[in-house]
């Protein structure tokens, strides 16, 4: 199983006989044999510190907690999305990935040993309590999570449905800790919410990316053109805040809206483990033109979306710059043990960019808030802790092409809200600005390429 939000590598060993390389071959055993020796010294190291804690520790402690502690260690050393998750965990990632799971409805990730939010999750106890992307959670029920690992926070603040637990949460902005006390819901996401906007404009948000997804936005089109019937102009696509997911889902819906062409590629530790995954013949939408929404919080999966859209020039990509988690991780099994998460590839937009620690550039910038403008940028990939470094200067990029609008269209759309616009409410799509300005923008394309093919 592979996220984006999720192969396999070996060493690959070889010789060449013959007088002239034989030299070298000698050297290599030479430092593999050292190599392994110094191994098993580290290993030695690990079994001596083993047993001290298990010895002289102040409290007795479990072997398997202290052994799995030491595994994720091992793990999140690596990079911020490498973990290990014992049996229980792993259950509770399959359950998440078939589209439900118990708990408050939080995507997090940890940062300075706190539990940081990178989404509440639409209409969970956490979105309806309030809780914001960029909110750090320090204590749960009143106990610090210092300490813990970001899977032991999770399991915490998973539970029956109907138990309640306590937040403290630290926001960037406020200067007091913020309580909250929330109520623990059997958490059944509804991947892909949609309405017509003013009867001529489809809306689409995708929450995440796991088993439902690509049938629920198909359903979700297929229902709004039955409803427009032939008034639509346009396709919003809204990615904000989507933190990611299953990698075959991402490609999936990619598939819906492109004809052909490369829609993302990985590359791992030897060449011979790199992919490629192609579009087949099929729109969806049926040629529709389409505006994809992204924010500081869409990542993963939603950039493999976005970034192939955008490479192809299927869609207008409009808002703000995405997380940047460009790398695949792939969950291995270990029977009766729960599984490893490991990053095992970095994935490619089809133009052969990376995104790791860079993102997806919006097409045309549209801010959510004047606020915005001159507020400290949103952490992303690149401000994680052992990020995993960009490399696209190491292989050939092909330039992204321009947007290819008619003309004085994307001059509709204005950067910033006006002065005194109203505060955004999930309840009332027209204080959505970036929405709104992407149906401006749906809209004046659909009035100007009549004109601009009348006058060809």
């Amino acid at each position: 199983m592979r996220t984006v939000g999720v192969v396999g590598a070996a060493f690959l060993a070889g010789a060449v006989l013959g007088p002239v390389v034989l030299p070298p071959v000698v050297s290599a055993i030479a430092q593999e044999s050292g190599s392994r020796a110094e191994t098993y010294r580290l290993l030695n190291l690990f079994g001596d510190v083993f047993e001290r804690v298990r010895a002289e520790y102040v409290e007795p402690v479990s072997d398997r907690d202290v052994i799995e502690s030491a595994i994720n260690g091992m793990l999140q050393g690596l990079d911020p999305h490498s973990s290990y998750m014992n049996a229980r965990s792993f259950r509770d990632m399959q359950v998440q990935t078939r589209g439900e799971f118990g708990g408050l409805g939080i995507e997090v990730s940890q940062e300075g040993g706190y539990v940081k939010v990178i989404s509440p999750i639409d209409e969970t106890p956490a979105a309806k309590a309030g809780v914001k992307p960029g909110d750090l959670i320090t204590h749960l029920n009143g106990e610090s999570v210092q300490g813990l690992t970001l899977q032991e926070s999770v399991e915490k603040m998973r539970g029956e449905r109907g138990s309640a637990i306590k937040l403290t949460i630290r926001r960037p902005g406020a200067e007091t800790p913020i309580e909250l006390s929330l109520t623990r819901d059997v958490i059944r996401p509804q991947v892909a919410r949609f309405r017509l906007e003013g009867n001529d404009i489809a809306y689409v948000r995708l929450s995440s990316f796991n088993e439902q997804t690509d049938t629920a936005l198909r359903n979700a089109i297929a229902t709004m053109r039955r409803q427009a019937g032939n008034n639509l102009k346009g396709l919003v696509l809204d990615l904000r805040n989507n933190p990611g997911g299953l990698l075959d889902q991402a490609v999936q819906v990619s598939d819906d809206f492109l004809e052909q062409g490369e829609i993302v590629s990985t590359r791992a530790r030897r060449p011979d483990d790199a992919q490629r995954w192609n579009a087949k013949p099929g729109d969806i939408a049926d040629g529709l033109r389409v505006v994809v929404l992204v924010n500081g919080g869409s990542a993963s999966a939603s950039e493999i979306v976005a970034g192939a859209l955008q490479d192809h020039r299927r869609a207008v990509v409009l808002g703000t710059k995405s997380f940047g988690k460009g790398s695949v991780q792939t969950v291995m099994p270990i029977p009766g043990n729960g599984a490893i998460r490991l990053t095992t590839a970095r994935y490619y937009t089809p133009s052969g960019r990376s995104i790791q620690a860079l993102g997806i550039s919006p097409d045309i910038e549209v801010l959510a808030t004047r606020e915005e403008a001159n507020a400290p940028l949103r952490d992303r990939e690149a401000d994680l802790r052992k990020a995993l470094r960009n490399d696209n200067s190491t292989h050939e990029t092909a330039p992204v092409p321009p947007v290819n609008l008619p003309p004085g269209v994307s001059d509709k759309v204005s950067r910033l809200p006006p002065e005194g616009a109203p505060a955004f409410d999930p309840t009332k799509p027209e204080t959505d600005y970036q929405l709104q300005q992407a149906a401006t923008l749906l809209r004046a394309w659909s009035a100007a390429e009549p004109q601009r093919r009348a006058a060809r």
